[in-house]
């Protein structure tokens, strides 16, 4: 079971400027995994733009410092998990109530100040355009500014390795697979079946196949990359553990596809 607290907009100012969904304007939702964010939460509330977001959900993965507090005297809508999920596993509550709360764009954006929520709008429009259904953060526009940024050096050898392989096994070409920030178009979330993914970090490798398996439209924007203590991130050997979990991923998509093995990964989701 799950808590849920919701505070009316008005306690926050950012959801308050943030216009009704009307006919005309379609209802985006901001979804925030969190994991001991206090130190960061309020930075990265501060920065998203007023007015773009009509709902902030923050999904507390059993924190043990005041991210649950601080969430709700912002003003979020506050999920509490009563045990520990794990990354994939929280992105699974986050996206099952954004949905269930009629959103129509959907912008996970990590509370820990990686990543640059100023470019949610950005995000939004460019699915409103209808030219992407699922959008990306690239953290990795030049290698200096990268590396400038805080980025480890083996984690920039080994994104650059993995997005490489990614990219020519399934036809893409983004500058960045193992971003946290994305942004999705509501029939993104309804085709995919993402309960059937790992609870795990490699969850995002295999919502990436998934939506490529189901031919949706996957494009990058360019996001600045923070790298500082406060900031969440993997060690040498879980990110070693993501890396080969990552090219399995890839394996399962072409046996799959050439009807060889199966995956419930690539099952049609079934809609209730």
């Amino acid at each position: 079971m799950t808590e849920i607290t919701e505070v009316p907009e008005a306690v926050n100012p950012l959801l308050a400027s943030a216009s009704p969904k009307t006919g005309e304007k379609p209802r985006v939702i901001a979804v925030m995994p969190a994991y001991n964010a206090e130190s960061t939460l309020q930075k990265t509330i501060d920065d998203i733009p007023r007015g773009t977001v009509d709902e902030i959900i923050l999904v507390d993965d059993c924190s043990s410092d005041n991210t649950v507090g601080l969430a709700r005297e912002l003003g979020l809508t506050v999920i509490e998990h009563e045990t520990n999920t794990g990354y994939g596993g929280n992105q699974k509550t986050c996206y099952t109530h954004a949905l269930e709360r009629d959103a129509d764009y959907v912008v996970m954006i990590h509370p820990d100040y990686q990543y640059d929520s100023r470019v949610i709008d950005v995000a939004v429009k460019v699915m409103q355009l209808g030219i992407l259904d699922f959008v990306m953060g690239c953290r990795i526009r030049t290698r200096k500014e990268t590396l400038d940024g805080g980025m480890p050096v083996y984690k920039y050898i080994a994104n650059r390795c993995l997005t490489t392989i990614e990219n020519i096994a399934l036809g893409q070409n983004l500058g960045d697979f193992h971003s946290g920030f994305r942004a999705y178009r509501r029939e993104v979330l309804e085709t995919i079946p993402f309960m059937n993914n790992s609870d795990d970090f490699v969850f995002d490798s295999q919502f990436l196949a998934q939506a490529v398996h189901f031919g949706f439209k996957i494009g990058d924007i360019p996001v600045p990359v923070r790298y500082f203590d406060e900031a969440s991130s993997i060690n040498f050997r879980r990110s070693t553990t993501y890396g080969l979990a990552t090219l399995g991923v890839v394996a399962t998509y072409w046996l799959n596809r050439l009807g060889i093995r199966r995956s419930k990964l690539f099952e049609q989701k079934t809609v209730k």
